[in-house]
């Protein structure tokens, strides 16, 4: 596992305080079998589940979302699959299979 994946997996973003009662979903953030809850849309159960959304082409730097109501296009990520998918406005579903950072091969 790359530093990166094991800072993501000890220090994720966010904290669930509420709402624990929907239904658990599983998918794969990065290789690992993670939880969400229904209803949660991808940017929440990626940072519930690490500490970045993706990493910025550009720089490198760690972003984690920046309008969250899915104007400003940060919130860009890749699926296994090599499609993408706006993380602020997309629901989580049950085996998603989605990616903090390219594979060398895609990016």
């Amino acid at each position: 596992m790359n530093k990166v994946v094991q800072q993501s997996v000890l220090h994720p973003q966010l904290q669930r305080v509420a709402e624990r009662h929907r239904q658990v979903l599983a998918f794969q953030l990065d290789g690992r079998v993670v939880t969400a809850l229904r209803g949660d849309t991808v940017l929440t159960a990626m940072l519930v589940n690490g500490a970045q959304l993706r990493r910025n082409e550009f720089s490198g730097e760690s972003r984690a979302g920046f309008c969250m109501m899915g104007a400003c296009q940060d919130c860009w990520v890749s699926k296994v699959d090599g499609s993408k998918l706006r993380a602020c406005s997309t629901f989580v579903e049950e085996g998603m299979a989605l990616l903090s950072e390219l594979p060398e091969s895609m990016a």
